[in-house]
């Protein structure tokens, strides 16, 4: 098999690309990636140089296997953080001249979605491509002289044949939604305990005694116009915390063009006016959330429109899991369970990925004590929740 690296996800046909196991996920689309880079959000320019990996049959040039694949000058826009980890490797390295920056990084771009990482096509020995893949990854960054590589996010299939590789593991919390057959919203807050209930239907009740009211717009609904009103809630949000926005509203507006059942707004309306919304991904199976803004004050407005209101879309479209982002102790009360996310992590240096794994072996323990404690603390009914095995357990 032939290794390439690409400096554009165009130098692949998309038909090629979306032929391999992408398990339904939006983001590892052609369309997805392609948009990045049309619209200036992946580009060299804001630090994330597309530098994709692909596997070619020397003989057919088929497609055998990829990994969306980024060369990184800076940390940013990936949820797993690794500065520390930079000015420590910069200090031992002062004298030589080496850098942490740039490194490899696999991921999608501003999205901490759990997906493949190591994308495989139809039929081929999967344990066989992975090794071909991560094997090109590891002689890139000694050939170039690059720090390090990353996976981010990846899914079961993905961590099991980086594991095999003997890619360092690492762990973080996320709060995640998980359907066990609800048929209705009320099906689902009747398995939180008695007093937990109680707060999360006068949350909701609150957001109806003001006046709000909701739609929900798919890619193919929403027009131009709409697009630069969700546009400017989400950024008016980011600017309130002193960031700039990631994406852009021509990203949004190619995407939804290229994907209009993948994507989905939740637009909240007061008076018939809109002042908040919700920007969701759809896969086969999850909800993703992905941005919000709003720019009025209404109480728990917030909640209903991130948390409660994707919570009766997946119910009623049967949707498995709901995703709602990173971090965020808040949404335990309100139905959401602790669950690990993982990445996984290669250094050129062996000092340098020995120290590490010493390192992030004491940050596992961590992170699943923390897991554990918020198990304690999420609403339902026992035995109506993951138990705290299945949440410490591997992918």
């Amino acid at each position: 098999m032939a290794v390439r690296f690409l400096r554009s996800i165009h130098d692949v046909a998309a038909t090629d690309w979306n032929a391999l196991e992408l398990r339904g996920q939006p983001f590892l689309r052609h369309e997805f990636l392609a948009a990045l880079e049309e619209t200036g959000c992946a580009t060299d320019a804001t630090g994330w140089t597309p530098h994709h990996l692909v596997l070619l049959d020397d003989r057919t040039r088929a497609l055998r296997g990829a990994m969306p694949l980024y060369l990184k000058t800076h940390s940013f826009g990936e949820f797993v953080f690794d500065f520390s980890w930079a000015q420590a490797y910069d200090q031992a390295y002062l004298r030589t001249g080496l850098g942490y920056y740039p490194k490899l990084v696999s991921a999608i771009p501003f999205t901490p979605a759990t997906g493949p990482r190591l994308l495989l096509a139809a039929n081929v020995d999967s344990a066989a491509v992975a090794t071909e893949l991560l094997g090109a990854v590891e002689a890139l960054a000694q050939e170039k002289q690059i720090s390090s590589a990353h996976v981010l996010f990846p899914d079961a299939g993905s961590y099991d044949q980086l594991a095999a590789q003997d890619w360092l593991p690492r762990v973080s919390c996320q709060f995640h939604w998980f359907n066990r057959g609800y048929a209705t919203m009320d099906d689902f807050l009747a398995a939180f305990r008695a007093d937990k209930r109680k707060k999360a239907k006068r949350e909701r009740r609150r957001v109806v005694e003001q006046g709000i009211n909701f739609k929900t717009l798919s890619g193919a609904e929403l027009t131009r116009q709409q697009w630069q009103m969700v546009f400017r809630f989400s950024a008016h949000t980011f600017h309130e915390h002193g960031h700039e926005h990631y994406l852009s509203v021509e990203f949004l507006q190619q995407v939804a063009q290229a994907l209009p059942d993948q994507i989905m707004v939740k637009l909240a309306e007061y008076q018939g006016t809109p002042v908040a919304a919700a920007i969701f991904f759809l896969s086969d199976d999850t909800l993703f959330g992905r941005y919000w803004g709003a720019l009025e004050n209404f109480h728990s407005l917030h909640f209903e429109t991130c948390y409660y209101q994707g919570i009766e879309f997946c119910i009623a479209r049967g949707l498995q899991c709901f995703e709602p982002g990173t971090q965020g102790e808040h949404k335990v009360p309100r139905g959401f369970e602790p669950t690990l996310a993982h990445s996984a992590h290669y250094m050129s240096d062996p000092r340098f990925q020995h120290a590490l794994a010493d390192y992030l072996e004491r940050e596992r323990a961590a992170v699943r004590n923390y897991a554990a404690e918020m198990c304690a603390h999420v609403p339902f009914h026992r035995g109506d929740q993951q138990s705290e095995t299945q949440v410490l357990s591997e992918p």
